[in-house]
């Protein structure tokens, strides 16, 4: 089964790239359709819209109060330096008023920000908690070709990444982007009101602004393409040594992958410096028009307050707010770069919702509540791919309670009769019954529960022992638990852990061995007593001892059960009332063992160069 599956792979991992879901964005990443993204994407605010809106009067007041405040502040500026230099004294008690009303726009403008934050903060979670319960309903609703079609690291990205994205986009950028678009007329606005000369000259730093900060950022966008680039690289490049690392050490290759890791590093090192460097140049030049602005706005404000047409106050005043009105410029440029990468996260995410899903069941479908597990297979023709048939005219029947081994070199088609019977795929021509019932005709949940399946690959998720057993069957008792263990001989085991069947595996089972988990997958397909057995060299991954027994404990739950048993090893095959020979998509030979062997065939072939190399003594 993994060779198939790998081969259908092979080419989503060539186009997923290294990292899987350590890859991430790129910075400067873009939406294709961002119009159309952005469209879909507010779909998802419109039921947020009252909650939008009172963030957008909640910042608008938060900016308010704090574009009010320099202003506020220039009144106490202007009082002290009036009364000190007028001889009539200083009139403390106006400005504890005014410093008094300066706390208070500061309090203001600190309660509305945390408004606007909590609101929006509901928003955004409500919105992605949507996006990520429409994700999780469609992935269960794709058929198993679009997962044989990607990596698994490009899929969890989009779930994980490329929501995470959205999510933090929602909340933080949204916000920063209301406030700096009324922080920015704001400020206008009161500078216009104090002096529109000064005004004119504060404005007057923008264009080149602007212009530099293009210029850099233009620059900076390709080494920061560069950079996530070899850091996709590094972090798949470590990943997967991670993963390897007992082969790694098995073949002795820790000096080439360090070499490897060295080259991937400094790449890594040159585009990053670049990037940083680069992208780091905006603030020094903002910084330099700004003193620049700030020299002139000293300089002519001076003059016009020793002419007395300019309080000392408002000059003050003219000042903060010329160093500020650059400040959300810039941080404008920021949001709107994040933005087009929430965007194109926002598109990827729409992709797998588009996706085209397994078609439904048919109206009206029938249900099988006691099957029997007689199966028929007619004229069946499949492909994976159009023009490439792995079947072309394939003929079947088993009666119920018959075992059926298939064996056939790698890429016979063994496992995709299997993916066929459960209908991880649809026949393009034929049918497939179950006790005279065309499969396509029976709801999938009905139909998969008929069959049980213990795989090569073993699949064991993060919980107790317990669980694991009865994901089968949610609604078995401790009894039926242990009935089950003990028939697969696990029960022996389970019982010699600290906490017995409450040991609780990790995401991959590493704190038992591999021959174990088989033995919980056993268990698992014994509680789940299901009419039809499928078995994938269930007994591959224990030893000769514990193999006997399971095999004992394997014929006593197929009898009376029809039994699909893919093997490569053929001595385990023997008693199958039924074997299939398949190559290359077809049946070859059939018959029992001793029948096959009598035809001398390329089954008889099969056999003996498997018993020969059994028997081959050891070099030395």
């Amino acid at each position: 089964m993994r060779e198939e599956r790998r081969d259908r792979q092979q080419g989503a991992r060539v186009r997923g790239g290294m990292g899987g879901p350590m890859r991430g964005l790129a910075l400067n990443e873009k939406a294709r359709d961002a119009r159309g993204t952005f469209r879909r994407l507010r779909g998802y605010l419109r039921p947020h819209l009252g909650q939008l809106a009172l963030v957008f009067v909640l910042a608008v007041l938060s900016a308010s109060f704090g574009i009010l405040s320099p202003k506020v502040l220039g009144l106490a500026t202007t009082e002290l330096f009036t009364g000190s230099r007028s001889g009539a004294g200083i009139d403390f008690a106006y400005i504890g008023k005014v410093l008094l009303l300066l706390s208070g726009l500061y309090i203001l403008n600190a309660l509305f920000a945390f408004g606007q934050q909590f609101v929006m903060a509901g928003v955004a979670q409500r919105t992605v908690y949507e996006l990520r319960r429409e994700i999780k309903e469609k992935l269960s609703k794709l058929p198993l070709s679009y997962y044989d079609s990607r990596t698994h690291g490009e899929v969890l990205s989009r779930v994980t990444n490329d929501v995470d994205v959205i999510s933090s986009t929602l909340q933080q950028s949204v916000t920063q982007l209301i406030t700096a678009a009324v922080t920015i007329v704001g400020t206008v606005v009161m500078m216009l009101t104090i002096s529109p000369l000064l005004t004119l000259v504060t404005l007057l730093v923008l264009p080149a602004a602007s212009w530099l900060t293009g210029q850099i950022a233009r620059r900076s966008r390709k080494y920061f393409s560069g950079q996530q680039k070899y850091l996709g690289e590094l972090n798949g490049h470590v990943e997967e040594m991670l993963t390897g690392h007992k082969i790694v050490k098995a073949y002795g290759r820790e000096e080439h992958s360090l070499r490897q890791f060295d080259a991937i590093n400094a790449e890594l090192y040159s585009t990053a410096w670049k990037a940083q460097f680069v992208s780091g140049l905006i603030m020094p030049v903002m910084n330099l028009l700004n003193n620049i602005g700030f020299i002139v706005i000293c300089a002519a404000g001076g003059v016009l307050v020793f002419r007395g047409r300019m309080a000392i106050g408002d000059l003050q005043a003219m000042i903060q707010y010329s160093r500020r009105y650059t400040q959300p410029i810039t941080q404008t440029a920021s949001i709107a770069n994040i933005i087009q990468s929430a965007l194109a996260a926002a598109e990827r995410v729409f992709e797998v919702l588009d996706e085209e899903e397994e078609p439904a069941d048919k109206p009206g479908a029938r249900v099988l509540t006691a099957p029997r597990g007689n199966v028929r297979i007619e004229g069946v023709r499949f492909g994976y791919k159009e023009g490439e048939l792995v079947y072309e005219d394939l003929n079947i029947e088993v009666r119920q309670g018959q075992t059926v081994a298939i064996v056939g070199p790698t890429g016979a088609g063994k496992t995709t009769l299997v993916n066929l019977l459960m209908r991880f795929y649809d026949v393009q021509a034929g049918s497939i019954k179950v006790d005279g019932v065309d499969i396509r005709d029976l709801p999938r949940r009905n139909l998969r529960s008929i069959f049980g399946m213990v795989l090569q690959d073993t699949w064991l998720f993060k919980g107790t022992i317990r669980d694991n057993i009865a994901y089968g069957r949610l609604d078995a008792s401790e009894a039926e638990i242990v009935r089950a263990a003990e028939a697969a001989h696990a029960d022996r085991f389970i019982r010699t852990l600290p906490q017995g069947y409450d040991t609780v595996l990790n995401e991959e089972a590493s704190n038992i061995s591999q021959g174990q988990k088989q033995l919980l997958t056993i268990a698992r397909a014994i509680l789940a007593d299901p009419a039809i057995l499928i078995l994938d060299e269930a007994t591959s991954n224990v030893d000769t001892r514990t193999e006997i027994l399971i095999q004992q404990a394997m014929e006593k739950l197929m009898q009376g059960r029809t039994s699909f048993v893919i093997a490569h090893r053929l001595s385990t095959i023997r008693n199958a009332d039924l074997i299939l020979v398949m190559n290359e998509g077809r049946i070859v030979e059939q018959g029992t063992h001793a029948e096959l062997l009598a035809k001398k065939g390329f089954y008889a072939d099969l056999y003996t160069s498997q018993f020969a190399a059994s028997r081959q003594p050891e070099a030395g």
